[in-house]
């Protein structure tokens, strides 16, 4: 009987002991926990060989580094925008960059950031003469945007009607688009939209700003399912790259920007 009665307590605190290990396996909260949708944006984030890459996958790698929970490649997934968008709208514990924060948005998402500042301009072809000095001025052409970017959602914000825009899942499909004239417009960021427009071998220099439809800034955004204390983990991590100095002298926020 005796024997019996300790093979039971032996019994008894190995299914307790797991148990409690379970609880705190779920319980903890992990970056490592987090999955991360992107696209090519670049110089933000794009594919380079094969690699994920751009200042906003190092800020991400980095800070989450410096608060002692290093995220992997393997947890970022690249694919067009809406599409990434749409799932972390609706996938708890999933993170979206980078996200331009917007009124429209604003509500919609957990915030990390900013990650850096940016432009999204009206282009149209040199040659083309077009000239625009208020927002319904683009109502009249043929405007090229990415389908739930943060262009389509402004022009849409400023009234514009969206039978006057051609959406696409790709800027180089734009691009292409806009020098062969079967759009008269493009919106996206312009530093982004020059650089994918080399991809296609299409040369900027054929294009111009012709107006300025917002600066803000871009950012991580967090399902707002996902636990707060990933967002505050992440916000903190990012804070101490912008506050600590490197070797340069610069902050190494400033020397991840820098490289490219």
């Amino acid at each position: 009987m005796a024997k019996l009665n300790t093979y039971r307590l032996i019994v008894f605190f190995l299914l307790s002991w797991s148990f409690s290990a379970t609880v705190l396996s779920d319980s903890r909260k992990d970056l490592r926990q987090l999955t991360f949708y992107t696209e090519t944006y670049p110089p933000a984030n794009y594919l380079d060989n094969e690699r994920i890459t751009g200042y906003a996958v190092d800020l991400l790698l980095e800070a989450s580094k410096v608060v002692g929970e290093p995220i992997d490649l393997d947890q970022l997934i690249l694919q067009p925008w809406a599409r990434s968008y749409r799932t972390v709208l609706t996938k708890k514990n999933t993170v979206l960059f980078s996200t331009t924060r917007s009124e429209h948005r604003e509500d919609l998402f957990l915030w990390v950031g900013p990650i850096a500042r940016i432009k999204v301009v009206v282009l149209a072809r040199k040659d083309s003469d077009i000239n625009i000095a208020s927002p319904m001025d683009m109502a009249q052409y043929r405007i090229g945007v990415i389908r739930d970017d943060i262009g389509e959602q402004s022009l849409l914000s400023m009234g514009i009607p969206r039978d006057s825009m051609q959406e696409a899942l790709y800027v180089t499909v734009l691009a292409e688009q806009l020098m062969k004239k079967r759009i008269d417009l493009l919106v996206y960021s312009e530093r982004a939209a020059y650089w994918w427009s080399r991809q296609v071998d299409v040369d900027p220099k054929m294009f111009q700003s012709v107006y300025l439809v917002r600066e803000g800034e871009v950012y991580f955004a967090f399902n707002k399912q996902t636990d707060t204390e990933l967002v505050e983990k992440l916000q903190r991590g990012v804070d101490l790259l912008k506050s600590t100095k490197g070797d340069s002298g610069k902050t190494l926020y400033e020397e991840i920007l820098a490289r490219y």
